[in-house]
């Protein structure tokens, strides 16, 4: 009797289980055409006026459907966004950080802010509701800004949302008191006592498709929904004329401007800056750069556009034991070495100068010269997996000049760690491509001439959730599932 209950208690769970594991969730699905789906869709016309089912009209109805999504599909699978007053970026040199900046539309009404390009790090913050900011007034940035910079006030614009701490994204929920509070955030940058703090906002970044490139019946504007830091207070640098008017973070991580955009099916995960001689270029997001172009894949190191430099070459020479990790860092004015190679690329550059060293106040560089005549230096090459090298075909810079003598110096310097960095002074020249969905760094030789931009190939459609911002009710488990009137 004991073994029959048993196995009666067993065929029980048995059955359970596998009705567990069997049960699924379902949907009804309504065609929009059909009478109930008629009858479901609030249109402005009346139903009566939809063609009558498998006639001709019917057909060419949704054939014109048809047509028009993959139009729309193809707006963000081949075309390329930019900020909506252009994809120009613009640099000042030294007075600016030798960074490199571009102007965009947040809020609505819009209201317009030149923001530093910052490949290094994820938040776009602006000044907003200033406790302690730089000056915004254009008279203190006359090289740069031929407008007045502009503060963000949150409770001026009509399509602001108070970003709590509740969100999955608030890096800083465990600082806060109740998770319905609003998000406060601060970054720290490799700068000295330089950092940026306040409160995350959500609002609307304006976009408009690359004009060279854009098709037919997708619209020309953008109106994206991201977060940005309502920079309340910023410290060192950032005071002191570098990125007075914010800054554009667009590293890996979820908050960053890039990753919103991909997420909303806005682009291709994939975005390229491009620098050239004349203190100017160009932003493109989405741009997966040209098929001819060189690459080498990040480093799954710390979500940051890390690379590995297998070797660092004078001209035809390479150095030997000069393998290291950099990070492709746009928002860094120049490039540093780890000490060992630093010193070892430093040494073989002066061995082409023909020139004695000479110090320079006020700067970092270790190796300067005062010459009439510019030295003839071979180029540095740093060599990729698969024989890729990227060429920094010119390693000086001109610093000064004054009665006929130039000084030149090898804006290079040590890290002081393991890792080194590549800034934007040795990406001139280049269109450096991000592709974050393949994880790779392309580079090819360029202008930086808007008209140069190619749209790329398609790729299969991502997953990736269409609202890059789930609202808490988007985030639950429920199972509750509405009909769905399928648009086929």
């Amino acid at each position: 009797m004991a073994l029959q209950s048993a196995f009666l208690l067993f065929c029980a769970l048995a059955l359970a289980t596998e009705e567990t594991l069997a049960s699924v969730f379902s949907s009804r699905l309504i065609h929009r055409f059909s009478d109930e789906g008629r009858a479901s869709i609030k249109t402005t016309t009346s139903s009566d006026s939809l063609p009558e089912k498998r006639s001709l009209e019917y057909y060419q109805l949704l054939a014109r459907s048809d047509s028009r999504r993959q139009r729309m599909n193809l707006g963000a699978k081949f075309q390329s966004l930019v900020p909506s007053e252009g994809s120009k970026t613009i640099s000042s040199g030294n007075d600016y950080g030798w960074l490199h900046y571009t102007w965009i539309d947040i809020g609505t009404p819009s209201v317009s802010f030149l923001v530093a390009l910052d490949s290094g790090s994820d938040l776009l913050w602006i000044p907003c509701n200033c406790v302690q900011c730089a000056p915004l007034t254009s008279t203190y940035y006359s090289s740069l800004a031929t407008k007045d910079m502009n503060e963000y006030s949150p409770s001026s614009s009509s399509t602001s949302k108070v970003f709590l701490c509740s969100h999955k994204l608030c890096d800083s929920a465990p600082d806060c008191v109740s998770p319905r509070e609003q998000c406060p955030y601060t970054v720290n940058y490799v700068s000295g006592n330089t950092s940026s703090s306040g409160l995350l906002v959500e609002d609307i970044l304006h976009l408009t498709y690359n004009p060279k490139n854009r098709l037919m019946d997708v619209p020309s504007s953008v109106k994206a929904r991201i977060v940005i830091g309502c920079g309340k207070k910023q410290s060192g640098d950032y005071l002191t004329g570098v990125a007075p008017d914010g800054l554009m973070g667009l590293g890996l991580g979820e908050i960053s401007v890039p990753s919103f955009l991909s997420k909303a099916g806005l682009m291709r995960n994939s975005f390229s800056l491009c620098f050239d001689e004349e203190d100017s270029g160009r932003i493109y997001f989405g741009d997966m750069g040209p098929s001819m172009q060189q690459s080498t894949q990040f480093l799954p190191l710390n979500n940051k556009y890390v690379v590995g430099v297998e070797a660092c070459c004078i001209g035809n020479s390479c150095l030997k034991q000069t393998n290291f990790r950099a990070l492709i860092d746009s928002g860094q004015s120049f490039t540093y070495l780890p000490e060992e190679i630093y010193r070892k690329v430093a040494v073989e550059i002066d061995r082409h100068v023909n020139a004695a060293i000479t110090s320079v106040e006020g700067v970092e560089w270790e190796y300067c010269y005062e010459t009439s005549v510019e030295p003839k230096v071979p180029a540095i090459k740093l060599k990729f997996s698969h024989n890729n090298t990227f060429v920094i075909h010119k390693p000086l810079i001109v610093l000064q000049q004054s009665q006929g003598l130039v000084i030149f110096c090898l804006p290079i310097s040590s890290s002081g760690q393991e890792e080194g960095s590549i800034g934007q002074n040795y990406m001139r020249g280049y269109r450096m491509v991000f592709d974050r969905e393949n994880m790779k760094l392309g580079w090819s030789a360029s202008k930086c001439e808007e008209d140069k931009i190619v749209p790329p190939q398609a790729s299969p459609g991502s997953t990736s959730s269409p609202n890059p911002l789930p609202t808490e009710e988007q985030q639950s488990r429920s199972h509750a599932v509405s009909p769905a009137i399928a648009d086929f």
